[in-house]
């Protein structure tokens, strides 16, 4: 796949919203300025895309124009990086506007640039991931970088400054603490810390021994349910069939699949439901091992065990559970394509090569 470079202190970067238009709301003024600030505190150059601010009400009724800030990005050689705003649900409306243009897709392949976020960035992820382009399962503007406590989350932090380095192998290492989701966000929330946990799971090995290497790919379970069903668009399972926006079961042979839960904290009935989609479209039949996200305030931890180690038993699916991305708080950011190894004796997961294009670093 290729690889984008790593960013460096003066590049501009761009902010696009291109699933939910939350970012643009009055009650989230608060959060850009937070934002674009700690952008700046990083040494980079913020750039909003012209339509990110135009709230939830239009975005949602001019996905056009979420794809052409995403155009837009990709075809101004000054922008290096790209931070989507937050999630949503239907970000799979780009595909048709974006898939089907030559100028962007020859863009994404010959100028290829940092892209990171979660959530429904998932299929954004997926498009790229088609068009040869590795992306990043990581943060995001509203719910990272625009954190209201007074600081970054350090172990966030360290995941943002890896996108400036680039050492040959990567230690994604346990968080020691967790963080609970806010219940506000409005400005009387600004520089409240968010309230802590120790961590006392750390990387859950739930099935496996010995060392599994493989390729990664997945992001949010929700969202590739909602791919392969009709549940919340009915045209959605088409279009992604259309667009092959979820990968053939030829090419989920060997990878070591990453999946976590969505803000819906869905109950473990659909939990189970959710596995038993992959498994009929034969991806679980395929990967070589799984790595789970920590459900966001360890919501039915126990339970998506249970039915994670039902559904997989099968084939005997080596699982370590509790890894730090997605959802839940703080967050590191995965590699799509990226040679990954999870040890699961010493429960450690080493990403085997570097992140980006260009020289290697230390780390």
């Amino acid at each position: 796949m290729q690889k984008p470079a790593a960013l460096k202190h003066g590049d501009q970067v761009a902010i696009v919203s291109l699933s939910s238009g939350t970012l643009g709301e009055g009650s989230s003024e608060h959060q850009l300025k937070r934002g674009l600030a700690r952008l700046q505190q990083l040494g980079l150059v913020p750039m909003v895309m012209p339509n990110a601010l135009r709230g939830r009400a239009y975005l949602q009724a001019h996905p056009e124009d979420r794809a052409a800030d995403l155009k837009r990005a990709f075809l101004a050689d000054e922008i290096k990086g790209i931070i989507c705003a937050i999630g949503g649900d239907d970000t799979y409306r780009l595909a048709p506007l974006l898939m089907t243009d030559p100028e962007f897709v020859q863009s994404v392949r010959e100028h290829p640039k940092l892209v990171t976020g979660f959530s429904d960035t998932t299929v954004n992820h997926l498009m790229f991931y088609r068009l040869g382009l590795q992306t990043f399962y990581g943060p995001n503007f509203l719910n990272d970088f625009a954190e209201l406590a007074p600081t970054l989350l350090p172990y966030t932090a360290k995941t943002i400054q890896h996108y400036f380095k680039n050492p040959a192998t990567t230690r994604i290492e346990s968080s020691p603490v967790w963080y609970e989701e806010r219940k506000a966000f409005g400005p009387s929330e600004l520089d409240q810390p968010r309230l802590d946990h120790p961590e006392e799971r750390h990387y859950d090995v739930l099935r496996g021994s010995g060392r599994v290497t493989g390729r990664l790919l997945g992001g949010c379970l929700d969202s590739f349910y909602d791919l392969l069903t009709n549940t919340r668009y009915p045209d959605e399972a088409q279009v992604a069939q259309q667009f092959q926006l979820v990968p053939s079961v030829t090419d989920w042979q060997g990878r070591l699949l990453f999946i976590e839960t969505s803000d819906e904290q869905p109950n473990p009935d659909l939990f189970e439901a959710m596995l038993a989609k992959l498994a009929a479209v034969g991806i679980l039949g395929a990967v070589a091992g799984i790595i789970v996200g920590k459900p966001q305030n360890e919501r039915y931890y126990d339970a998506y065990r249970d039915r994670l180690l039902a559904a997989t038993e099968k084939w005997h699916l080596p699982i370590l559970m509790n890894v730090n991305f997605g959802h839940a708080y703080p967050r590191t950011a995965l590699p799509y394509g990226a040679l990954t190894t999870v040890d699961f004796d010493a429960a450690t997961i080493t990403i085997e090569e570097p992140y980006f294009s260009g020289p290697v670093t230390s780390d």
